[in-house]
């Protein structure tokens, strides 16, 4: 399989394919001082957009990585999801250029997703019950005053806040579709957002918070697959009719975690090539 790390501007409508991988890379982060963020292999890796290669970040004990990782609103702090230390995904945060990670959940597994705008509480999924769903939490960065956001839905995945910190958008399944929807940070006034045909996955909402970008699989899709044909679609942050963006070959790894460039006007994302 090859990857191809892609940037796409909305006001021209073009692609632009940045660099081209032997193997798979995933899940583009965007950082302001003019580089992306992937993961491939277990670690994590930067891609300057002037001299595109990939170069790894270390990330000392913890190994392993999955593909939920991110930066905090300054740029300065790094979030990690990895299993090499627990056995189940677990939250760290570390360095924005590598180094030792500090654990942040107690409790596995956890999968980082979101950064609240002022710097303070991370926007998860996690499990916290024996056989229970995987459900919505926050929690501040130091891993204290965890709390459950949302938990009755089947399955709760891509927490991503609001660039005002009002909202808390994520998809969430239940009784066989999976739509996008918007909560309050304290559990209240949950929204549905989205209620077509497709599958619907990985919110992101803007910087400028005026649309959200999100992972459009065909209808009947279970899960959040790789190597299947799906659409990055964009819809208004209050609600409306969503429109087609990108159509590509991926799923799993495309926008996993948030990807809008600083400017709100373009955006990274990841497509392969059997």
């Amino acid at each position: 399989m090859q990857s191809e790390l892609c940037i796409h501007d909305l006001g021209t409508g073009e692609t632009t394919v940045l660099l081209v991988h032997d193997g798979i890379i995933e899940a583009p982060n965007w950082h302001p001082d003019g580089y992306l963020l992937v993961n491939g292999d277990g670690r994590l890796f930067r891609v300057p957009l002037e001299t595109p290669a990939l170069e790894e970040v270390p990330t000392g004990r913890v190994m392993g990585l999955n593909n939920d990782h991110g930066l905090s609103p300054d740029g300065r702090t790094l979030a990690i999801s990895g299993k090499s230390e627990t056995g189940k995904s677990c939250i760290y945060v570390l360095p924005v250029e590598g180094g030792e990670p500090v654990r942040v959940t107690e409790q596995v597994p956890s999968w980082w997703h979101g950064w609240s705008p002022d710097g303070e509480r991370l926007a998860y999924a996690a499990v916290r019950r024996a056989a229970g769903p995987v459900s919505l939490y926050t929690c501040r960065v130091d891993g204290s005053d965890e709390v459950c956001v949302a938990e009755d839905f089947d399955h709760i995945d891509g927490p991503d806040y609001t660039p005002d910190g009002r909202w808390i958008w994520f998809n969430g399944e239940a009784d066989g579709r999976v739509d996008l929807w918007r909560i309050r940070p304290d559990g209240s006034a949950r929204e549905r957002m989205t209620d077509g045909d497709t599958v619907d996955w990985f919110p992101h909402p803007s910087p400028d918070g005026t649309q959200v970008l999100f992972l459009a699989y065909p209808p009947g899709t279970r899960g959040h697959p790789a190597n299947l044909d799906v659409a990055l679609r964009i819809l208004p942050a209050t609600g409306g009719d969503s429109r087609e963006v990108v159509t590509l070959f991926g799923g799993q790894g495309t926008i996993n975690v948030p990807c809008w460039a600083p400017d709100s006007r373009r955006f990274a994302f990841m497509r392969f090539v059997p």
